[in-house]
């Protein structure tokens, strides 16, 4: 159970957008995402369950859009920035690409690790594996 940091409305674990107020998941700071209790716009923390507040609206723990950028650009052939973002078929898919065609086909697998990482800086990628948004 997720709760909208916007306006405190429960939504569906794989809900990217809050039905009622229509703000992105993780996105505000007015409410827990863990419990829902209503939160000081700048704490760190929730009164209620203790759960800790990310900045910028991104949960705690958050993967860095920077690091899953990079790793997109310099190993994406062998999906490392899919693995560190949780998107395990699609790392496999790159690994497997590149090692089972003795490297053959790597540049296929660059290729794509490249314009994933490009489109993870450049925030059309910005959530995890489990639709969590990146941290900065």
């Amino acid at each position: 159970m997720v709760f909208c940091r916007n306006c405190g409305n429960q939504m569906d674990d794989i809900a990217n957008v809050c039905v009622r107020c229509g703000v992105q998941k993780g996105r505000g700071n007015y409410y827990c995402p863990n419990c829902g209790h209503q939160t000081a716009p700048d704490a760190a923390m929730c009164t209620q369950c203790g759960i800790g507040l990310g900045p910028g609206g991104a949960m705690p723990g958050a993967k860095s859009k920077l690091t899953a950028g990079l790793l997109g650009i310099f190993l994406g052939a062998f999906g490392v920035h899919n693995f560190y973002l949780g998107y395990t078929g699609k790392a496999v898919a790159q690994l497997l690409i590149t090692v089972l065609s003795c490297f053959i086909l790597s540049e296929v697998s660059y290729i794509w690790g490249l314009i994933e990482g490009i489109m993870i800086l450049t925030g059309s990628i910005n959530t995890d594996g489990h639709g969590q948004p990146l941290g900065e």
